[in-house]
């Protein structure tokens, strides 16, 4: 597998998809729940809907997040492998979090969703050839592969992993 060019993708995602330096998205997306696991495995209950400023997301609104993402990245990579030609619909990410019950939900069945909905995705990716990985299709007004799609959510991933490590858990000392 290759990374996928600019060209693969709306001008937007390439702060996800620099995220992943590796060439092979497979390893990193199986890789990536165990690292989610050993980060958030040292948050208190009490921390878990901690918001470091004002108006920004618990630590359960951002697994919540990711659960989202997956599944809206996952349903286009498949609609686009199968060939799809309508315009997928975006979707926005606040006012999907207004209506969200993810605070009331503990971290740990998140966590366990998160993975799953993950696995899911990766089972569908491990069943494509060569020439769906490399189908285009459009997602909200933009062209996308489904080469691409997979890398936007291994960059995504980390990209809050990193927000998390930054913000949310800094190193002791």
């Amino acid at each position: 597998m290759n990374r996928p060019t600019p060209s693969e993708y709306a001008p937007y995602y390439e702060g996800y998809i620099s995220q992943v330096s590796e060439s092979d998205i497979m390893p990193v997306l199986r890789s990536q729940m165990d690292e989610l696991d050993v980060l958030l495995g040292r948050v208190e209950p009490a921390q878990e809907t901690h918001r470091y400023a004002e108006g920004k997301w618990s630590i359960r609104e951002i697994i919540g997040h990711l659960i989202d993402g997956e599944r809206v990245f996952g349903y286009r990579a498949l609609c686009i492998a199968r060939g799809e030609k309508q315009n997928l619909p975006g979707f926005d990410q606040n006012d999907y979090m207004l209506t969200a019950p993810y605070d009331h939900i503990e971290l740990e069945d998140l966590l366990s969703e998160l993975r799953l909905v993950r696995l899911s995705n990766i089972a569908m990716f491990r069943s494509l050839d060569e020439a769906a990985w490399n189908r285009v299709g459009t997602a909200n007004g933009n062209e996308v592969t489904v080469r691409a799609l997979a890398f936007i959510m291994g960059g995504h991933a980390r990209h809050h992993m990193n927000v998390l490590r930054e913000r949310y858990l800094p190193n002791p000392g």
